[in-house]
């Protein structure tokens, strides 16, 4: 355990009114964290060998982050715009704007973009106008965000990830035991996806146009013919390497009025795992980088 961890979980025991006292050593404890995230030298969540999904969840991190909302007080903050009028915001003082200097080799497109301190964005990653990246979030090297992508609290992004345009990517901060969003290597993440609630999304795997994912979402495999699921509502849902996922649907034929009226739900469907023929499609263009 390192002292900021220890520091961390001792302040966020505290009450209210203790906390108060030791305001100093919280807002230090909070500092160090977000400089610890932003070097991606912590993370909410890690690769652990050990663990059936794959991950661990440092839930101090998350602790931590969320004490520092606490400790916050509403602040004005004017950014200037090439264009127009400054741009006036409103938000808590221990949770600013990271800003980013040319040796980081970050990509940020003009255009209106935002990224929290405290989130780790990788040397090659680029981040197309507009977009965000949200406090405890962790992005690896050579990732794409594309335009009016979100990158939500503590989720973990891999390296060489095409996050499409609107894609969301949902963020996880109470309870702070709770999975964050995780999406892993090489991973396409199509226009207008969603992906919420603890899910893993394994190496390689490809999400179509308008696929939406949750922790409850049943997935249906038609290549195994099997249908994924998490097992407790404590474990999240894991989508396998290298599966190839489409908007589908399936008729409600329990019911007589479904049945009736031809209706039908929303799912998500496996229709193959991954090949040549889908790394050619999905292969990121060197060029751009």
């Amino acid at each position: 355990m390192t002292d900021l961890q220890k520091s961390i979980e001792e302040l966020s025991a505290l009450s209210p009114e203790e906390l108060a006292i030791q305001r100093d050593a919280a807002m230090d404890a909070a500092l160090r964290l977000r400089v610890a995230l932003n070097k991606g030298e912590v993370r909410a969540a890690e690769p652990d060998t050990s663990a059936a999904s794959g991950w661990r969840v440092n839930a101090w991190v998350k602790q931590g982050i969320l004490f520092g909302f606490r400790l916050g007080k509403l602040t004005g903050l004017t950014l200037s715009s090439v264009d127009s009028e400054d741009w006036n915001f409103f938000d808590k003082d221990t949770v600013p704007l990271r800003r980013f200097r040319i040796e980081d080799n970050v990509r940020l497109v003009p255009g209106g973009s935002a990224v929290r301190d405290g989130a780790y964005l990788a040397p090659s990653v680029i981040m197309m106008p507009p977009a965000y990246v949200n406090i405890g979030a962790y992005v690896g090297a050579g990732t794409l965000i594309d335009s009016h992508a979100l990158v939500g609290s503590c989720a973990q992004v891999g390296e060489r990830v095409h996050i499409s345009a609107a894609a969301q990517i949902g963020g996880v901060l109470e309870p702070a035991g709770a999975l964050p969003v995780i999406i892993e290597d090489d991973v396409l993440l199509g226009g207008n996806t969603g992906v919420y609630e603890g899910c893993i999304i394994k190496r390689r795997a490809v999400l179509a146009t308008g696929v939406v994912l949750t922790g409850s979402t049943p997935i249906y495999d038609l290549v195994n013919s099997r249908m994924i699921s998490r097992k407790s509502e404590n474990e999240p849902l894991i989508i396998p390497e290298g599966a190839v996922l489409v908007a589908g649907s399936r008729s409600l034929h329990k019911s007589d009025f479904a049945r009736e009226n031809a209706l039908s739900i929303y799912t998500p469907l496996i229709i193959k795992y991954r090949d040549e023929k889908t790394d050619g499609r999905t292969a990121l263009e060197g060029a751009l980088r």
